[in-house]
């Protein structure tokens, strides 16, 4: 809240810490909107990605003949694990589709994990700035997490005009699922149009929900806080830790999730049919 302000109310301190800092200048009030820039969006975003980088480099230099350290071990582990998990469903060379979802994980999970840290934290770094709205969890704004299913949805197309040719390509979008009838070629268009929209927008969605859900909860909790009493404080102090214990959880699943839908979207792209 702006300095010098009265204390705020339980719902204008939510209405607050939902608002973003974007390029309008004002409060947001739509969700989506993708005429505004939400410029803690980008910020956290391009942070996290820039970690993210910063430690697959970092291990793949500690990597050696010898026994991996802690560090490298995990790093190895989770590579290990999603080029499993890409061979399993990708019928042709994971390559090409296992780097994607190997960063996409990380960076998800790290974008995912902004959400543990105390909710009033960053918001006060900023306003010693003159900043007075700061959301820091990408993964908890829509137009974040579709920008990140588009991206998904770009690659699927990419790699099915890479892997089938352009005509064999756009011979797929006129002939499958119904037939290769002339007649049918405006309705499997249709077909193929509406499943990869619906592809993009609920993946971008589930992710969305689920850490926007979350973020509201933690709010939810920091208003016991709030509460001048000693049963307020401490079930501030024990419902804050029994969900962030569980929502390490959680924030590795929407990761795991997200990166295995991006899969099997892209591996698609690589099946005739």
């Amino acid at each position: 809240m702006a300095a010098g302000s009265s204390a705020p109310t339980a719902s204008e301190y939510i209405v607050h810490h939902l608002t973003h800092l974007n390029s309008s200048g004002a409060a947001q009030k739509n969700i989506i909107d993708f005429s505004i820039v939400n410029w803690d969006t980008v910020f956290y975003s391009v942070i996290t990605a820039a970690l993210t980088a910063w430690l697959m480099r970092r291990a793949a230099r500690l990597v050696s003949a010898g026994v991996p350290n802690r560090f490298v071990g995990a790093i190895e582990s989770v590579v290990e694990f999603v080029h499993e998990q890409a061979r399993s469903i990708v019928k042709g060379d994971v390559s090409y589709v296992a780097p994607l979802a190997l960063a996409s994980f990380i960076w998800i999970f790290l974008m995912n994990a902004i959400d543990l840290i105390p909710v009033d934290l960053f918001p006060r770094i900023g306003e010693l700035f003159g900043i007075h709205y700061m959301r820091a969890v990408p993964t908890a704004d829509l137009n974040g997490t579709l920008s990140l299913s588009m991206v998904v949805l770009g690659a699927s197309i990419y790699y099915g005009i890479k892997t089938k040719g352009g005509g064999g390509f756009a011979h797929e979008l006129f002939t499958a699922p119904f037939g290769s009838h002339w007649l049918l070629w405006p309705i499997n268009f249709l077909m193929q149009v509406i499943e990869y929209l619906a592809k993009t927008v609920s993946l971008g969605m589930r992710l969305f929900g689920n850490m926007y859900a979350g973020e509201l909860v933690f709010l939810l909790i920091a208003l016991l806080g709030a509460t001048v009493t000693w049963w307020g404080s401490g079930l501030h102090f024990l419902t804050g830790l029994a969900w962030a214990i569980f929502h390490i959880l959680i924030i590795t699943l929407q990761a795991f999730i997200f990166m295995m839908l991006a899969l099997v979207y892209v591996g698609r792209a690589f099946e005739h049919h």
